[in-house]
């Protein structure tokens, strides 16, 4: 029978093999130029969905996919408005399921920005509609026991990197690894770690590592190259379908609107094989413009900006953070002048 100290012994040394071991991993992280950033899970959105109620004056609220979530710098945005940006985009999907959420919110009277990719807006497969889904339902049925576990959890990752589930765990470590591709095997695409940290305002941030990186860039190039032959082997949308769903976005931006709502749409850069892909796709005169037409809204379009257009991004889809703080400032302008926004600080 083995003795209590003995068994002391043998959990203090546990302890301190698991210390040591994380904190290796810790300090190697950091030693590779890696700070703390969030997890972009469904409790992150809850959170701020939950913002939303805020007087018109105080926050602006934006939804889209992927490139307003990074083109949009929030700091930026605070500190040249005096508002709050309150981030909801998700990345790979339509705002339409948060549109929708909104739009039946009578309590929601604020300011929306709804951003533009045509490739998941104008998409009618379940997967672009996953993530705002959750996000949705998380927030309605969350628990005081799910909101304090995600007050801890944000109190950790806001010191430690390792937590980092998208980058720095066990699975997507393993996805990193150099697997000789199979015959008849598909597996999904990993992302370089410094392509995508998420901040404290929910906003995500491409590393200037990642950004200076052409082999980096590259790898991500590779997986919208990748993306956009899957979806050349889509189906096409038909008429009905579009009418369909212009419709339902008619319907939601005319309650948002009727209460007050400002609603403006915007469709941020993409640059090289990406705009020439969306251009052939989906014309400008046939979606973008049909859009605004149909909510009678109006539309912030990058190319008709030199200093947008003239932006680069360095994977042809997402701004990195230098180009995320111009592209922020020339949007503020834009609204002010152009569509009288009333923002806190009128400059």
């Amino acid at each position: 029978m083995q003795s209590p100290d003995f068994t002391l012994r043998t959990f203090l040394g546990a302890c301190l093999l698991v210390v040591f071991s994380i904190g290796s991993w810790e300090l190697y992280l950091r030693h590779l130029g890696f700070q703390p950033a969030y997890n972009d899970e469904a409790d992150f959105w809850a959170h701020e969905r939950r913002k939303v109620y805020q007087a018109k004056d105080d926050a602006t609220v934006f939804i889209g996919s992927s490139r307003i979530k990074f083109d949009l710098d929030a700091e930026t945005w605070m500190q040249e408005t005096g508002e709050q940006a309150i981030q909801l985009a998700c990345v790979g999907s339509t705002p339409l399921p948060v549109l929708h959420d909104l739009a039946n919110d009578e309590k929601f009277k604020g300011k929306l920005i709804i951003d533009i990719t045509e490739k998941l807006f104008f998409n009618f497969s379940p997967s672009p509609y996953s993530r705002p889904n959750d996000g949705i339902k998380y927030q309605k049925e969350e628990s005081y026991a799910q909101k304090a576990s995600y007050h801890i959890d944000w109190f950790l990752q806001t010191y430690l990197v390792f937590l980092d589930k998208e980058n720095f765990t066990l699975n997507p470590m393993f996805g990193k690894l150099p697997v000789p591709k199979r015959e008849g095997v598909m597996l999904p695409p990993s992302f370089p770690s410094g392509f995508e940290r998420v901040n404290q305002y929910r906003q995500s941030v491409i590393t200037e590592a990642f950004a200076a990186d052409t082999t980096e860039t590259r790898k991500v190039k590779n997986i919208w190259k990748f993306f956009g032959e899957m979806g050349k082997k889509k189906p096409r949308p038909t008429a009905s379908q579009i009418d369909s769903l212009l419709s339902v976005v008619q319907v939601d931006v005319q309650k948002l609107k009727s209460r007050g709502v400002d609603v403006v749409f915007t469709r941020t850069p993409s640059t090289g094989d990406e705009i020439a892909g969306e251009n052939f796709a989906f014309p400008r005169a046939l979606y973008w413009q049909r859009i605004l037409d149909t909510t009678q809204c109006k539309g912030i379009f990058f190319t008709d900006y030199p200093e947008m257009a003239a932006l680069d991004c360095p994977e042809y889809s997402h701004l990195d953070h230098s180009g995320a703080k111009i592209f922020t400032k020339k949007l503020i302008e834009i609204l002010r002048n152009e569509h009288a926004w009333a923002l806190k600080n009128q400059n």
